[in-house]
């Protein structure tokens, strides 16, 4: 088993390869495998079926039953992110089977090993992350077709039909569309070296251009996502277990450690996307906020930490917009933190509609006719109800940062 983190080379030049960072698909894998080697095929027939295990309550013992694979098989970083992607989809689909009130408090060393072994190998954790569901998830289904969703579908999936797999590609959107983002902020950095002025001109406008694209890409939720199914049926799986009343003292991972260990669920923070625009824009975050966004970086693959920790020790943008005096370079720099502001703003536009709206009618009883409701049965689960899948305080936090963006304006 061998993964290929090339993070160790000199300091300069700032390459988006360097970090394992596509020019074409940004922080996305590009293209990622759909199927492992042979000896995986029982990974690959669980992970397949989830959907239908989970709903029928098969999926645990079929687990049970699953033989104990040697992760060294797996070669190079394809490899193993599909393997890191499906053991998460199965481990998620274990534990909450059967809701929130029918958590498990040990995974199965069979299913735990080898998941742990991967996860070593990736820098990544044991839990279902950003990196598994959005950047890893994703095939055409025209090799040679476009990247829209018509012609997109994730390779895992779980329960939630439709709705789970216009959230994970419309997501995957908006990753896409922050790529011209990604790439102008080695524009930026280089062009403030080089003292050149235009190009560092040219690349704040791309900057603003890609974050105005990722919201409109992001208004797309409202098309493809039912909110009810969202928060009665999805939002569960993607729950983790720290900071989760349902699972207050984590999970043991058999065979990897007698004591149990706590991993938040996916969240949008552990999008590398927004902390790198954050650190080249020079945006400062409350210091509760800020802890939770440096938590969440530990669940990044380990070469786009590093690449946002290059940017937070570049030379400051904002330093050079002020010292330069130039109200054209001013006037471009507020146009990306405002993007960044309407971004933030409408995300929790989005998460009021999906969580909030959502669990008032959940608790009235008011969901929609016909709307599907918990993983397998009735009850929609309460105990992230004020929270992220992350497990922060959801408005509060999206609020601050929100807020704390605006906050980087340069005024007048």
């Amino acid at each position: 088993m061998e993964a290929s983190n090339n993070t160790e080379e000199p300091p300069l030049p700032l390459t988006l390869t360097r970090f394992q960072v596509s020019e074409e698909f940004g922080f996305l894998l590009p293209n990622p495998l759909t199927e492992l080697p042979a000896p995986y095929s029982p990974w690959m027939d669980i992970a397949h079926e989830l959907p239908h295990l989970i709903m029928s309550h098969r999926l645990r013992s079929c687990v049970h039953q699953m033989p104990q694979l040697s992760t060294q098989h797996l070669r190079g970083r394809e490899e193993l992110h599909l393997a890191h992607l499906v053991l998460s989809f199965i481990t998620m689909g274990y534990v909450w089977q059967e809701g929130e009130e029918g958590t498990v408090q040990v995974l199965p060393r069979n299913l735990a090993v080898p998941y742990w072994e991967v996860s070593q190998a990736l820098g990544l954790p044991p839990i279902l992350s950003h990196a598994d569901l959005v950047l890893a998830n994703w095939r055409r289904k025209d090799p040679n077709g476009p990247l829209e969703i018509e012609n997109l579908d994730p390779i895992i999936t779980l329960p939630g039909g439709e709705s789970l797999r216009g959230f994970i590609l419309v997501t995957l959107l908006v990753e896409k569309a922050a790529v011209p983002g990604i790439k102008a902020i080695i524009s930026a950095l280089c062009a403030i070296l080089t003292h050149d002025e235009e190009t560092l001109h040219r690349a704040l406008q791309e900057l603003a251009g890609a974050i105005e694209a990722m919201s409109k890409a992001l208004r797309q939720m409202h098309d493809y996502v039912d909110p009810e199914v969202f928060y009665a049926v999805i939002r569960i799986f993607l729950s983790g277990w720290k900071d989760n009343p349902a699972m207050p003292h984590g999970l043991i991972y058999e065979g990897v450690s007698q004591e149990p260990m706590a991993y938040s669920g996916g969240s949008a923070a552990q999008s590398t996307v927004l902390h790198a625009f954050d650190e080249l824009l020079g945006i400062c975050h409350r210091e509760d906020s800020a802890a939770f966004l440096h938590r969440m970086r530990d669940y990044m693959p380990t070469p786009h930490r590093a690449f946002v920790e290059e940017i937070h020790s570049a030379v400051s943008l904002k330093q050079h917009v002020l010292s330069s005096g130039d109200t054209r370079l001013r006037a471009t720099f507020n146009r990306c933190v405002s993007a960044l502001t309407d971004f933030r703003s409408y995300h929790i536009t989005i998460v009021t509609k999906y969580i909030a709206i959502a669990a008032a009618k959940a608790k009235a009883g008011q969901a929609e006719p016909g709307a599907r409701a918990g993983p397998s049965r009735g009850k929609p689960p309460s105990a992230l109800e004020a929270k992220g899948t992350g497990g922060s305080h959801i408005f509060s936090f999206l609020k601050s940062i929100r807020d704390t963006t605006r906050e980087g304006m340069i005024s007048a």
